[in-house]
């Protein structure tokens, strides 16, 4: 009787003692994914996150939104605080004066030169190999340019997003640029950043930068749920740059 009492206490201690390494270990590999997170983001408890939203290109207003470009926002948002950042959302539209320095924060920047001029200062600034053709001059034909090659947008069936991650002059404190076509296309590239940051992170390093292409595939039918990477133009797209 009382070995079999020692016997179930051991085994007791032995389950407890597996338990505990258990939770422990999960409790760590949890904090290192968390810290890789915020670092890879730039993101740390009580951070300073700068949101600079492209105005609504037929909106009356020089502060509307369009409501898919609020859905990005709030990807970004929730990703910023889930790291412990404070987040603060402006809305460039046609102002071109910066009132937010680029190296004050962690930059996130959405939309095209067309409703987001700071989008194309930073283009023009941090990522000289790629651009964005001007909707007056093209219209619906809006293409993405990197080097030499072209993204012409087919709406409802292909359009195309430029997703970079750029550094700044603050080591720690990167710059997203969520450059779509249109607002459909800055939500998908939203999210993809935030489902996709760990393979990035994994190809390009916690600091490193990188530029993609994406393509959000028949957005009318599907919305902004199936993307495509079209290719990773890091090289070319910040060629120029030390």
């Amino acid at each position: 009787m009382v070995s079999s009492v020692d016997d179930l206490t051991i085994n007791l201690l032995a389950s407890v003692i597996a338990g505990t390494a258990v939770w422990l270990f999960q409790r760590l590999r949890r904090r290192r994914r968390d810290e890789r997170r915020k670092r890879f983001f730039g993101l740390s408890d009580r951070a300073e996150c700068v949101i600079v939203a492209p105005k609504h290109a037929s909106a009356p207003t020089a502060h509307s939104v369009n409501r898919l470009d609020v859905a990005a926002i709030v990807e970004i948002a929730t990703l910023a605080r889930e790291c412990g950042a404070d987040v603060a959302l402006k809305v460039q539209g046609q102002d071109v004066v910066f009132d937010t320095g680029f190296d004050a924060a962690t930059e996130f920047c959405i939309g095209g030169p067309d409703g987001n001029t700071r989008m194309g200062a930073h283009l023009a600034t941090f990522v000289p190999g790629a651009s964005m053709d001007r909707y007056e001059d093209v219209g619906d034909k809006l293409t993405l340019w990197v080097g030499d090659e072209s993204f012409p947008r087919e709406p409802g069936e292909s359009e195309f997003v430029l997703l970079a991650k750029v550094d700044t002059a603050r080591p720690g404190r990167p710059m997203f640029l969520v450059c779509g076509q249109t607002a459909i296309t800055n939500r998908a590239a939203a999210r993809y950043l935030a489902t996709h940051y760990r393979a990035l992170a994994k190809r390009h390093g916690l600091d490193g930068r990188f530029c993609l292409i994406l393509e959000v595939v028949r957005p009318d039918a599907y919305g902004h749920r199936v993307v495509r990477e079209r290719g990773d133009y890091t090289a070319v797209a910040f060629a120029g740059r030390s």
